[in-house]
């Protein structure tokens, strides 16, 4: 049940984003830029940024929906499923690994990353831009997860539901809905 009065039908931040939609606008415009947006890391391996996360931060909506997203870039949920139960040993790559790790240290506190952190992720071969939004993401999925579960909002457990909606993320991006209510029920 929501703490605030949400729209009843819309699952997880699209809640918040209808009773908000002028914060939504910059918030769906960070995570578009974040994710879809051309990059150097591909947006499969930035949504399990996003998914690595939520996880951390037990948001169940944003963690469901970003894996589903990496999934349907992936063409493979059981990459999403390794990474989130054990990154260190699952089929990616060493330099996607380290940046993970940077990841979870930005969920803990931004202080938590070291100088080492970062140089291995360079002798990986992370770039500069790659470090930066690995901890972007992570920030901002800190805070996404926080809306969410701050504001109690619905999280259903409809798998498929999530197929779906990380198959749009994956083809169309953040900056429009992704589910409409109709979509949920």
């Amino acid at each position: 049940m929501p703490h605030i009065t949400l729209p009843e039908d819309l699952p997880g931040i699209t809640a918040g984003f209808a009773f908000r939609p002028e914060t939504a606008k910059p918030m769906r415009e960070l995570a578009h830029i974040l994710l879809h947006e051309p990059n150097s890391l591909t947006p499969g391996e930035r949504e399990l940024i996003a998914m690595h996360v939520s996880s951390q931060n037990d948001c169940y909506f944003c963690q469901t929906s970003h894996g589903a997203a990496a999934a349907a870039h992936f063409g493979d949920d059981e990459i999403v499923k390794r990474v989130k139960a054990d990154f260190q040993h699952a089929d990616i790559s060493e330099k996607l690994k380290a940046l993970l790790a940077i990841a979870g240290k930005v969920q803990k506190g931004g202080k938590h990353v070291t100088a080492g952190d970062i140089q291995k992720a360079r002798d990986l071969g992370a770039t500069d831009v790659e470090i930066h939004d690995t901890v972007l993401i992570a920030a901002a999925f800190c805070m996404y997860n926080r809306y969410v579960d701050g504001l109690g909002t619905w999280q259903p457990r409809d798998e498929s539901m999530y197929a779906t909606m990380g198959k749009h993320m994956a083809t169309e991006g953040y900056r429009k809905p992704s589910l409409a209510a109709a979509d949920v029920a």
